[in-house]
């Protein structure tokens, strides 16, 4: 009994310290496949919100709901995907991952009704940890060098899919019915799953001597999901003031009893000393005020379009205006591809105030000069290239500044800032134009897209702010 023990833990311990086995580009290009059929499959929803508005008989900001049901359900599961992809190995917690994707994915494409579709998106959402799994992967397989560049190419893909997703969007729903927008990405997802199960050699589990810490998890999941769904009814249909102060105590009260337990548990769900280091925080604000002014722009461009030519529109249907948006998806793509190289060779420092600068000047311009689809096109390219240099600049720069052991769960938690930042900015461009609304066509007015284009362009303007008292901090 004595020998087989030791035994066992002479195995144990050996493989601990195996090496694992450095990655080619066959692995590399299936991740970054996946991401782009994930991207896809997530970027179905913007340039089709219109005709969902309309098939489902919904108003705008019931409609933002629709998109960020997935990003609800993204944020609370990120940080916990992260977390045991660091503790159990990327490649395995990614493939389960991918299976409760693939089963949304049909059911949104099987659905008859919003309930049904709404379901679907919640477990659509899982696919937000693919993203720190990826880099979990990469950083255990990669020098630091390449994985910056495999991170940009991954992150390059993920939203490469955003032009795919937006160009097929409209011929498959208009041609065939909304429903195959969901169907078709949802295959290739589980056709590249198997390729990657297949190709990816397994990462070595990070040892450990504590058990998940399921408190911390349990906690800082709820913590983002009531807080996410109150920011969706907060700012979509509305609450009385007595329930918006019940959500925010409860909200509160899960945020300190997570710190409490984070502080007492002998292995965190996060590190709080790794989560107050100044490279990580630093991103987390940033990161959230840029995507905040980005999801704005995503959410208010596309109904501008839509919105009829007898008046201030254009009439655009959703193939016109996945047209319309694509040259803003590919410097999306190009951006995040180069972000953490562009950032390594002018500064981060640089980057961030240049694309403020830029996004806030912009809007500004938008909310004067909207008369013509080219004005709006290029306003979506231009405010895209700098929320993808930026955000991805923060992204490689915190997963290269943590511990191997802490990659997963710091790019989850960066990840998780971005979704918040995009589903805040998606949801108070639904309210503004839900509350600019034309009594007589019920439709929102011209005043309410001037309106959110300058309050974009404001908050934008707010990274300039955060970049300024944090000078030190956001240096590389």
């Amino acid at each position: 009994m004595m020998k087989r023990t030791s035994a066992s833990t002479s195995t144990s311990a050996s493989e601990a310290v195996v090496a694992p086995v450095r990655i080619g580009r066959l692995s590399i290009g299936a991740l970054g496949i996946l991401a782009l059929a994930l991207g896809t499959l997530q970027s179905v929803v913007e340039p089709a919100l219109p005709l969902l508005q309309r098939e489902l008989e919904v108003s705008p900001a019931e409609g933002a709901l629709v998109g960020n049901t997935l990003l609800i359900t993204g944020a609370a599961v990120a940080p916990v995907a992260g977390k045991l992809g660091d503790r159990y190995g990327g490649k395995r917690v990614l493939v389960v991952l991918m299976a409760v994707v693939s089963a949304g994915g049909l059911l949104a494409g099987l659905a008859p009704n919003l309930p049904v579709l709404l379901l679907g998106q919640i477990l659509q959402g899982v696919m937000v940890g693919a993203l720190p799994l990826s880099f979990i992967l990469v950083r255990k397989h990669l020098p630091a060098g390449e994985t910056r560049l495999a991170i940009g190419l991954v992150m390059a893909l993920f939203t490469g899919g955003g032009i795919v997703g937006t160009l097929m969007a409209g011929p498959i729903a208009e041609r065939l019915s909304w429903h195959g927008m969901f169907a078709l990405p949802t295959i290739a997802i589980i056709a590249t799953t198997l390729v990657v199960a297949r190709v990816m050699p397994h990462d070595p589990p990070i040892a450990s001597d504590g058990r998940i810490d399921w408190p911390g998890v349990v906690l800082l999941s709820g913590t983002l999901l009531v807080f996410m769904v109150g920011l969706v009814r907060v700012t979509g249909a509305g609450l009385p003031p007595l329930a918006v102060g019940a959500l925010a105590v409860v909200v509160a009260a899960l945020a300190t009893g997570w710190v409490a337990v984070e502080r007492r548990a002998a292995s965190p769900m996060v590190d709080l000393d790794m989560l107050a280091k100044p490279a990580m925080w630093h991103s987390c604000v940033l990161t959230f005020v840029i995507t905040t002014s980005f999801g704005m722009v995503a959410f208010l461009l596309p109904q501008l379009f839509a919105v009829s030519a007898d008046g201030y529109g254009f009439g655009a249907g959703t193939t016109d205006i996945g047209l319309f948006l694509l040259p803003g998806a590919i410097a999306g793509a190009v951006s995040d591809s180069v972000g953490g190289v562009v950032a390594r060779r002018f500064g981060l420092r640089a980057v961030l105030v240049v694309g403020a600068v830029v996004t806030a000047a912009t809007m500004i311009a938008l909310a004067s000069l909207h008369t013509a689809a080219w004005q709006l096109v290029l306003a979506k390219t231009l405010t895209a290239i700098a929320a993808g240099l930026g955000t991805t600049a923060l992204l490689t720069r915190t997963a290269t500044a943590v511990e191997a052991k802490d990659t997963g769960i710091a790019t989850s938690l960066l990840v998780v800032t971005r979704v918040i930042g995009i589903a805040l900015g998606v949801q108070i461009g639904g309210a503004i134009l839900d509350a600019g609304a034309d009594p007589s066509t019920g439709g929102p007015s011209e005043s309410a897209f001037v309106a959110g284009f300058a309050v974009a362009g404001l908050v934008a303007a707010l990274s300039l702010i955060v970049v300024r008292i944090n000078r030190t901090g956001a240096r590389t």
